[in-house]
């Protein structure tokens, strides 16, 4: 009997342990626990020099309540990725914290996220709690992704300031929802049908030095890690034949997943 019990005890065990091992692995809803810091500097939202290259955008989207990221930058797939960012010490916290924008690249002292002063004030209770988070400079948070929102926005291509018509083309992709990355970028001439796989320069920019002739179509790769998901999207609108520096030109097309 002494033996059938141990047998029947470390089946039980390894079954927990494999359930635990299988909630972690799917487990898209649990927060991470981590460190966070916030720009040291006076301006209340994000920079307009962030590694993403989103520009003046990346300092104002989600009305300010943006982050820089260590290792969830991922090589700038992480950029537009949104993110549930709590702290931890429930005298100043509060439950919900805050939703931020991933616009930038850095790290502090055994920290995930860089904050704007804004965002980082907005995890607190009260305006006199956010002055005391303030003046801790780095706390303890645990962090979630969660699906980015945008209403009335669908995707937007910003052609990026240095391009050259026809010869250079760069642009970032502005107002992507869900919690998908954007993982491969192909630009099409809308005539013949004609792709070519772009690359990604750094952050969200992708680039070519010998764009298509005419108008131009994109197709974009959506990646979602935890389900394993992958979907190409195909914008209803096209870029312009006559596409300059610095416009900008609804895709429209919106994702949620």
């Amino acid at each position: 009997m002494a033996a059938s019990f141990r047998c029947v005890l470390v089946l039980f065990v390894i079954f927990l342990s494999a359930l635990n091992v299988a909630t972690a692995a799917t487990c898209s809803d649990c927060f991470i626990p981590s460190r966070a810091a916030y720009y040291p500097n006076s301006d209340e939202k994000g920079t307009e020099s962030g590694a993403c290259g989103y520009g003046t955008f990346g300092a104002t989207i989600n009305g300010g309540d943006v982050s820089a990221a260590s290792d969830l930058y991922r090589d700038g797939v992480g950029c537009g990725a949104c993110y549930q960012v709590r702290c931890s010490d429930s005298t100043y916290c509060s439950d919900k914290g805050v939703t931020v924008v991933i616009t930038d690249q850095g790290s502090g002292p055994s920290t995930d996220f860089i904050l704007s002063r804004r965002a980082f004030g907005r995890m607190a209770q009260t305006t006199d709690a956010a002055a005391s988070l303030l003046a801790l400079g780095v706390v303890d948070i645990e962090y979630r992704r969660v699906s980015c929102s945008y209403p009335s926005k669908n995707i937007t291509i910003k052609i990026d300031e240095n391009s050259n018509y026809p010869h250079y083309l760069a642009f970032a992709l502005w107002y992507q929802q869900g919690n998908s990355d954007i993982t491969a970028v192909q630009l099409c001439e809308t005539k013949n049908l004609n792709c070519k796989l772009l690359s990604r320069s750094y952050g969200a920019v992708w680039t070519t030095t010998s764009p298509p002739s005419g108008s131009l179509s994109l197709r974009m790769l959506f990646s979602n890690d935890v389900t394993g998901d992958e979907t190409w999207v195909v914008p209803v609108n096209n870029i312009p034949d006559n596409w300059k520096a610095g416009d900008t030109y609804d895709t429209g097309v919106q994702v949620n997943a």
